[in-house]
């Protein structure tokens, strides 16, 4: 069995393009869907920035990944879309639980780095998010030899504000998640 979890970010939910077209490709391939829903959590940004906070956010998030996924076979291949936030629970859910994980990433919040594993999955990130670094991105994907692409210019959502450059990094991003999907 091929499962593909997408774990949204704070206000990017499943229907924006790069978790919408990543689920296309994961269906493609042969994957059962399972989109989470953390919806009713206070997303602020300002709260997001307490540690406590963020761990009270995460351990609901964690939940609700569990209730949503606890019947699957232990065996069962899966791979982890996710936005921002959703970084972060994914990584975290598959260290808690031991889970052999491929994990696509768009924008991680730096936090991913206490979970992801080794060799795991690839990163997309850009160096004008204002709420990740872009080098301690990239010095994480060299320390676990992650996967990267850099969106330069890029905001939290991965677009620099010109549509067709925009459509230009979705479609070259789209073609690294199609592959992540037959390694």
């Amino acid at each position: 069995m091929k499962t593909a979890v997408v774990f949204p970010g704070m206000g990017y939910t499943k229907d924006r393009p790069l978790l919408y077209f990543s689920g296309k490709l994961a269906v493609r391939h042969g994957y059962e869907l399972i989109h989470l829903d953390f919806s009713g959590l206070d997303w602020s940004k300002e709260k997001l920035k307490d540690p406590d906070f963020m761990m009270q956010t995460l351990n609901e998030c964690l939940r609700r990944t569990q209730a949503a996924i606890a019947d699957k076979d232990p065996q069962t291949e899966f791979v982890f879309i996710s936005k921002s936030i959703g970084t972060v629970v994914a990584a975290a859910y598959a260290a808690q639980n031991r889970l052999n994980v491929r994990q696509i990433c768009f924008s991680p919040l730096e936090y991913v780095g206490n979970y992801i594993t080794d060799e795991s999955g690839i990163m997309f990130y850009a160096d004008a998010d204002p709420f990740a670094g872009y080098e301690a991105i990239e010095k994480l994907c060299a320390e676990k030899r992650l996967q990267s692409f850099r969106i330069h210019g890029g905001n939290h959502s991965l677009e620099t504000g010109d549509v067709i450059a925009d459509i230009k990094n979705l479609s070259d991003m789209m073609k690294l998640v199609n592959e992540a999907f037959t390694k």
